[in-house]
């Protein structure tokens, strides 16, 4: 069972959030929260395998509740509920390390693929905003992430792979598209992170989108 806390001011967002998530068996909200304090509290007794946090909410957002959950060490994975005229708050969210980014205006699967993905120790960008979160954060910061070195280092299968989690595909569908085992595609996976040195699977697909290795 995938243990959720949820966080968002607005008690009608919550109300919808915890009815999508209820959808799926295998996900349980455990607690709600209406701020960003309240949210690391929750986190902190609850220890779920996910917090969703909404981006905007009063007194601590929920970026800083994402920065305060990591300093604790409670190791949940961050899914961030946000909107397209978030984009400095995205920006932020990036350089947090959030592992997931979904639209409070889209498809509500996505929120429980967000979930799923995060919880599993990977990332998840909503489709309609993939792109525009790599343009976004490429626009803001005008030396690439990674140096090219550190990219050169990587084999031709890892080089393939990267592109691949550029492009958004899960470890399930890199395996299908390179014919290997899923274990295997977890370990170029991880392979790829701790040499480019980056936190998670969004900050590789920047990696990836700056470099040119996104599949045609």
């Amino acid at each position: 069972m995938t243990r959720v806390v949820l966080a968002d001011d607005e008690a009608v967002v919550r109300v919808g959030v915890r009815a999508v998530l209820a959808s799926d068996p295998g996900i349980e909200v455990v607690a709600e929260a209406a701020d960003g304090a309240e949210a690391v509290d929750l986190a902190t007794a609850h220890r779920p395998d996910v917090a969703v946090l909404d981006v905007r909410m009063p007194g601590t957002d929920g970026l800083a509740a994402a920065a305060e959950i990591t300093r604790r060490g409670i190791g949940c994975g961050i899914l961030v509920l946000t909107t397209f005229a978030d984009d400095d708050y995205l920006v932020r969210a990036l350089a947090e390390g959030a592992g997931g980014f979904v639209l409070k205006t889209g498809d509500p699967r996505e929120i429980i693929d967000g979930v799923r993905a995060v919880a599993a120790g990977g990332a998840y960008l909503s489709p309609r905003m993939a792109r525009r979160v790599l343009d976004l954060y490429t626009r803001r910061h005008r030396r690439p992430t990674v140096d090219r070195g550190a990219v050169a280092t990587l084999t031709e299968r890892e080089r393939t792979v990267l592109g691949l989690v550029g492009a958004g595909l899960s470890n399930t569908e890199i395996g299908r598209e390179l014919h290997l085992v899923e274990g295997t595609v977890k370990a170029h996976v991880s392979a790829v992170l701790d040499r480019l040195g980056v936190r998670n699977r969004v900050q590789a697909a920047i990696v990836a989108y700056e470099h040119g290795l996104l599949p045609e």
